[in-house]
């Protein structure tokens, strides 16, 4: 439990943060996207460092508990699909990407998404 709270504290406060700029500030984050999606060479970098990531999440946390730890260890099995593939298929996610940016409701589900599980991560580890 002591590993799970010490992630929820990490990973809740951040994704909070991230999913309220992308909804209160969606133009810059489109603005970023777009650039992001030009180089291919960013793409595979965010690859190479997303993957470890996840892989650390996965290997300290795999637990597959009926509660909110779960979610830590979705986030990290997320995290190191997100890493393959961006290593892997890096010109196909430009162009799925580039389809996105300009999606107004593909930018706010994720941004809902990761608002509300930064919240409860965040609730679950300081207050819970």
């Amino acid at each position: 439990m002591q590993t799970s709270i010490f992630l929820a504290k990490l990973i809740g406060p951040v994704a909070l943060l991230m999913g309220l700029v992308i909804l209160l500030n969606p133009s810059r984050i489109r603005t970023m996207a777009r650039e992001v999606l030009q180089g291919e060479a960013f793409i595979f970098l965010s690859g190479i460092i997303t993957l470890p990531i996840g892989l650390a999440l996965v290997n300290t946390h795999n637990i597959w508990a009926s509660d909110w730890r779960v979610l830590i260890t979705l986030f990290g099995w997320m995290a190191v699909a997100a890493g393959i593939a961006r290593l892997a298929f890096g010109g196909h996610l430009r162009t799925i990407g580039a389809a996105m940016v300009d999606n107004k409701t593909a930018l706010a589900v994720p941004g809902v998404f990761m608002a509300f599980l930064g919240a409860w991560l965040s609730y679950v580890a300081y207050l819970g």
